[in-house]
């Protein structure tokens, strides 16, 4: 009897290998729904908030991910253009360069969504023609409230 439970002991736990194995192979990750808020003007964190979002992406597969950005406040300077600056309100920086251009393209073409606060495009008079690759479908009435909508929809929270 002991030998019976021993051998099929040893199967399950090779089996366990066995899978876990296959497992690895394959990314081991499931379908997962993801947010990332952006809510800084610093070039370097956003740029290192983009990285992040593509190493995300080469990890997971981008047909395994649902991935969106949330910006607000400063954050909206992710795709704020450069000659927009001087004529729009209560932004520091204008971030939108051709490097971070090709990173947003990059991600878009990968099927990352990238969601703009109508709440601080009106407090900060700007439009969608100050922002790059923005539309009226990529506005949301409220960053944080996307935010929180999205965590109520089964999206996981990363704050880089």
């Amino acid at each position: 009897m002991k030998r019976l439970f021993s051998l099929i002991m040893a199967g399950i736990v090779g089996l366990m290998v066995w899978s876990g194995a296959a497992l690895a192979v394959e990314g081991g990750y499931s379908k997962q729904k993801v947010v990332y808020h952006v809510n800084g003007d610093d070039p370097k964190q956003q740029t290192g908030a983009l990285r992040n979002i593509q190493n995300h992406i080469n990890a997971v597969g981008k047909e395994n991910l649902d991935l969106r950005v949330v910006m607000h406040g400063h954050g909206v300077s992710l795709v704020l253009l450069p000659e927009a600056l001087g004529k729009v309100k209560g932004f520091r920086h204008a971030n939108a360069d051709q490097q971070m251009q090709a990173r947003i393209d990059g991600l878009k073409d990968q099927g990352v969504q990238f969601k703009v606060c109508n709440n601080t495009l009106v407090g900060r008079k700007t439009t969608v023609d100050d922002l790059y690759m923005v539309d009226q479908a990529d506005i949301v009435p409220s960053g944080v409230a996307e935010l929180a909508h999205l965590q109520s929809q089964g999206f996981t929270y990363i704050k880089p």
